[in-house]
């Protein structure tokens, strides 16, 4: 990428990942913080906890939609100001209702969409991937950094604190894509990033997407209540503070990182993704039930953890993998939008299951529904097709028209390395899937209309 993509991709990655630390650094303490709060319910607490996952799917496709009518950064500038607004109802709640209105509208602020779309609009085909690449690569960390910082914001500030803290990140997004981010010149339809709603009901139908959205469902579902039942267990079962929580947190993701980078090089390099993908998913229900079967003993808890961590992190760095590998060439962006949206109603349901629950048959009972429902998508996952390791890419290759465009699909298609071609007549972009460790790219480079865009000629 040259220097005006990486600034693109800098900026847009700091969007995302301030948004989703906003939304994640409360998951660790709310749980406790609300039983201070009018109407406190502890189901009333995971409907809080959750109700942003729910907004999240509902606006997330449809404002990514808007934003290619209206432009990328009214909806990316509006979504923020919803955002903050929503994170200062929930600072100034003194009721749990207060709390849910504000997390309602903190997920209603949903730019996911016409993020990815804008970060499209300024990089080139060829780069388009790794800007993609870094920008989910911030939305792990935003997650691992945020469960560690809620603790230690909380104990400096409460959790009105935090949720102030929230909306101030908000505005500094705002200024990033004001100052920062160029606003492009023409804005256009992405396949590779958006949803086509003529293709929904086909994607939700593939077998294999089929098991990789129900899987981010149940891992989202155990990841928001585990969040919320854990805090519970530490403070009520162990008398542990809720402030000094990031002690255990912040080695335990740690350890559990480490082993991330070198089981997802196995699974890559080694095309065995599949097998890691299994082991994951059995890692998770193994470390469900001990949570379940040993959340008394203190020791056993924080290796538990641990196991859930590993499991959990690596199943989240390779499903997106995963999904862009089964989807159709010219319809990754559909298949992501379902998939994500999988991923946010399992957050929703995760956390208001795991305050029904907690409330009628305790914390510690959490851990069981977790390790049922991994349990089944363990068998989803053993039955699922070994992955076809080819890679995304795209080929600007000019305008042309429907003969053209099969003719050229033919002579990509016989390109070595390239197992999949779609050429689409106005989007003057050839969509592939290839092995890269048989592309002949030089070969590729061809047939690239390509010249020497840069977002700063866009900018004069």
């Amino acid at each position: 990428m040259n220097s005006s993509e990486k600034r693109v991709a800098v900026a847009l990655s700091g969007i995302f990942a301030t948004r989703m630390l906003g939304l994640f650094m409360v998951l660790p303490v709310f749980a406790i913080y609300a039983e201070n709060l009018d109407g406190f319910t502890p189901t009333l607490a995971g409907l809080a906890i959750g109700i942003y996952g729910l907004t999240q799917a509902m606006f997330q496709i449809p404002l990514g939609r808007l934003s290619d009518r209206v432009g990328r950064k009214p909806i990316i500038i509006g979504g923020l100001l919803v955002f903050a607004l929503g994170s200062v109802v929930a600072a100034l709640a003194d009721s749990l209702t207060g709390v849910i209105i504000g997390r309602a509208l903190q997920g209603s602020g949903a730019i996911a969409g016409a993020v990815m779309a804008m970060a499209a609009d300024l990089t080139r085909e060829e780069h388009r991937m790794k800007m993609m690449a870094s920008i989910g690569m911030s939305i792990g960390l935003a997650f691992a950094v945020a469960i560690i910082m809620g603790p230690v914001l909380h104990s400096w500030f409460g959790v009105s604190g935090i949720f102030w803290t929230t909306a101030g990140l908000a505005i500094f997004a705002i200024a990033i894509i004001t100052l920062v981010v160029p606003t492009p010149v023409t804005t256009r339809f992405h396949r590779e990033t958006e949803v086509e709603f003529n293709w929904l009901s086909r994607v939700v139908r593939h077998p294999q997407l089929l098991r990789l959205d129900l899987g981010v469902f149940v891992l989202h579902f155990v990841m928001t209540a585990t969040m919320f039942s854990l805090p519970l267990i530490w403070v009520k079962n162990h008398h542990f503070d809720v402030a000094n929580h990031w002690w255990v947190y912040l080695p335990v993701m740690a350890l559990s990182l480490i082993l991330v980078i070198p089981f997802i090089i196995l699974g890559e390099k080694k095309r065995q993704l599949k097998q890691v993908f299994v082991m994951s998913v059995l890692a998770l229900a193994s470390a469900c039930l001990l949570i379940w079967w040993q959340h008394d003993n203190w020791w056993l808890l924080v290796m538990s953890l641990w196991l859930f961590f590993v499991g959990f992190n690596l199943l989240e760095a390779s499903m997106p993998s995963l999904v862009a590998k089964f989807a159709p060439a010219a319809h990754k962006g559909t298949a992501m939008g379902v998939f994500s949206s999988a991923q946010f109603l399992g957050a929703f349901f995760g956390a208001t299951s795991a305050g029904f629950v907690s409330e009628h048959f305790g914390a510690g009972n959490v851990f069981i529904v977790n390790a049922v429902l991994v349990g089944l998508w363990l068998g989803m996952a053993i039955s699922m097709r070994q992955p076809p390791y080819l890679s995304s890419e795209l080929v600007n290759v000019g305008a042309v028209d429907k003969q053209q465009a099969q003719a050229l699909v033919m002579h990509l298609t016989a390109i070595r390395g390239v197992a999949e071609a779609v050429v689409i007549p106005e989007d003057e972009v050839a969509y592939l899937k290839v092995d890269k460790n048989a592309l002949d790219r030089e070969a590729l480079l061809d047939y690239s209309r390509g010249d020497d865009y840069s977002i700063d000629q866009k900018d004069k």
